[in-house]
């Protein structure tokens, strides 16, 4: 299954008033958004401990990393 980093940022950043980002991968992150922005440096979300859908918050963005549900075989089914 893929994973999703959802960064939820607790003020705009100028020019957009976008708070919610999703990337595929922690460097995905720095891409788009500087550690300034995000309040935490790369190196420290590579060692925070995202993996097993965990938070990070910090005083500026709210960092998450969940398991991107996609359609397919395997769907559970009500009975």
């Amino acid at each position: 299954m893929a994973k999703v980093i959802h960064v939820h940022l607790l003020h705009s950043i100028e020019g957009t008033k976008r708070k919610d980002w999703y990337f595929s991968s922690i460097s995905a992150v720095y891409t788009v958004l500087t550690a300034d922005q995000v309040g935490a440096t790369k190196n420290y979300l590579l060692h925070a401990g995202l993996s097993g859908n965990g938070t990070v918050c910090t005083k500026k963005a709210i960092i998450k990393q969940s398991t991107l549900i996609s359609g397919g075989s395997g769907a559970i089914t009500k009975e």
